[in-house]
């Protein structure tokens, strides 16, 4: 089950740190919103080890269909994407 707080109950962070548990991290809420979770840092590195492995799988997978069916141009992707391909390159 999981474990829900408002975020005032912070002002007893003790209490709040001693329900945090490995696989159980705890929600904070504010005007009854999700906002906040604090987790174990075992399931943090866990998770952010999980996530660079997806990356890297999804960015492997674009180099080999890369490969395979060719490579788009920027000015056509940025074309695409309705966006300025001078923007945000440092060429300004």
């Amino acid at each position: 089950m999981p474990v829900i707080k408002p975020v005032s109950d912070l002002r007893n962070y003790t209490e709040v740190l001693a329900d945090v548990r490995p696989g159980s991290p705890v929600f904070l809420t504010r005007n009854g919103r999700g906002c906040y979770a604090i987790v174990d840092m075992a399931d943090y590195d866990l998770n952010s080890r999980l996530y660079n492995q997806y990356l890297y799988a999804q960015a492997e997978l674009g180099r080999k269909s890369g490969e395979e069916h060719g490579w788009i141009p920027f000015e056509e992707v940025c074309a695409s994407l309705g966006i300025d391909p001078s923007e945000g390159t440092g060429d300004e």
